[in-house]
């Protein structure tokens, strides 16, 4: 398919590098031609010097074409306004829009526009593995109701049922990461230490879901 980047800096070079590894058409846009650099010798795609949000400048990069516009230029307003023209104006299915202002991200994404919060995903991260209990966001809907969440299991779990996590919680067991893969339960699989297991919850649920998990099972 034929997607459309808007920014040639680190991330904007390497999801345009990543995707014509994978066989796709790529054209990448940025106001600074000297940004193209990053691309390397050997990128194929195609590059124009232009505002991401301009109607000419999409069309020179084959928008009306694209199946996919990813808007990743350092500036908020102009990844949302680009993501905005690129759905409402061209009609394009997949987009997303990098985002730094959290507050911003919530708004864009009830919207319905997708959004990679830059700043709450990195915090995130790092908080992660500075304080491994409790659970981390992964993703959640447009109305914030309904999130995917890492979780992080009491050792009193290593050894029981997958399916017994549903149970004592209500929320759905979506997959298990083990040992870096990703692995989707059925009845026979059982909880293993070093499992990162992540769940779709209702936000209302969260609160009692990590608590729930946060001590053997039955509450011993």
């Amino acid at each position: 398919m034929h997607v459309v980047v808007m920014g040639c800096g680190r991330v904007g070079t390497l999801i345009a590098q990543r995707l014509e590894a994978a066989g796709h058409s790529v054209a990448i846009i940025d106001q600074n031609r000297e940004s193209f650099r990053r691309l390397g010798a050997n990128f194929d795609g195609t590059t124009v010097t232009g505002v991401g949000f301009d109607r000419d400048t999409l069309l020179e990069a084959g928008i009306d074409r694209a199946e996919a516009f990813a808007a990743v230029s350092n500036g908020d307003n102009s990844n949302i306004l680009a993501a905005r023209v690129a759905r409402e104006t061209f009609g394009v299915k997949n987009v997303v829009a990098r985002i730094y202002d959290p507050g911003r991200a919530e708004i864009y994404q009830r919207l319905g526009i997708p959004t990679v919060a830059t700043v709450v995903w990195t915090a995130d991260q790092i908080l992660r593995r500075l304080l491994p209990d409790g659970s981390l966001s992964e993703w959640q809907d447009a109305t914030g109701s309904i999130k995917l969440l890492e979780v992080h299991l009491h050792e009193g779990w290593f050894g029981q049922p997958a399916a017994k996590i549903e149970e004592a919680t209500g929320a759905r067991l979506a997959f298990i990461t083990r040992l870096g893969k990703g692995v989707l339960p059925n009845e026979h699989t059982v909880l293993q230490e070093g499992d990162l297991v992540h769940l779709l919850v209702m936000e209302d649920q969260r609160e009692n879901v990590e608590l729930t998990l946060a001590q053997s099972p039955g509450g011993k």
